[in-house]
């Protein structure tokens, strides 16, 4: 039978010290500056504030954590160090869930709620240790976040065709009933209506999506049949950001 020769390992070089705490909490803050920067920049509701806190805190969840470890080692417990961050990873399953909104028959926000879950995944990874994975993790999630939104709308430039219209009239009612009435005409989606009175009578604002196949010739009509009511003194409409 042949002795294996088992490896010993200095245990005591594996504390970590105030150095290594600091690196990795400064680390973990740009970490999630980095991407909320891109995320507030985009108007999305979890900016950098939050992606700063929320990696900040997963890694000092998972630095806790091994701090206990060493801290009862000695007497002869042996705590799991991935408990802790286990839990920080379904917490933030919550906190996301309060970016993710629903306008009509669309949910937004889906994208910021899984950039804040991946910001805590990378925080975790700081506070174990782990800088290659953070970096190269933080990095993947820039890529997605900024290179594939460009591609996205490249590839599917007339597939999502989201407009923001701002209508002037006189007769409110008249007019809701006609947009109702053309954005069917047009295959278009309406939602986030809303009503304001001013001077020159009533002002609608909507969200219309003419997502599909032909979407610029069923916008021009759509358009030019609201602009031809009698009631409507005035049409503009804005691309919308998706």
């Amino acid at each position: 039978m042949v002795n294996t020769p088992v490896a010993v390992v200095d245990v005591s070089s594996l504390a970590l010290t105030p150095l290594d705490i600091g690196l990795r909490m400064l680390l973990a803050m740009l970490i999630g500056a980095v991407i909320g920067t891109e995320r507030e920049y985009t108007h999305r509701p979890a900016g950098m504030r939050t992606h700063m806190l929320v990696a900040l805190g997963a890694c000092a969840v998972m630095t806790t954590s091994q701090l206990i470890f060493w801290q009862y080692r000695p007497f002869g417990a042996t705590p799991d160090p991935a408990r802790l961050s286990a839990q920080v990873i379904t917490g933030l399953g919550f906190l996301g869930a309060g970016t993710i909104m629903r306008e009509g028959p669309s949910i937004k926000g889906l994208t910021t709620a899984a950039s804040i879950w991946a910001t805590g995944c990378l925080g975790v990874a700081v506070g174990g240790g782990y800088y290659m994975v953070a970096v190269v993790g933080g990095i993947c999630i820039l890529v997605t976040l900024i290179v594939f939104e460009w591609l996205q709308k490249k590839i599917l430039h007339n597939r999502y065709s989201l407009y923001l219209f701002s209508v002037t009239c006189a007769d409110v009612a008249g007019t809701l009933e006609l947009i109702h009435t053309l954005a069917g005409n047009a295959d278009a989606t309406l939602n986030s209506i809303h009503v304001d009175e001013v001077k020159a009578g009533f002002k609608i604002r909507f969200k219309a999506d003419f997502g599909g196949r032909h979407s610029d010739e069923r916008l021009r009509k759509f358009m030019s049949d609201l602009s031809a009511d009698p009631h409507t003194s005035s049409v503009t409409s804005d691309r919308s950001r998706i």
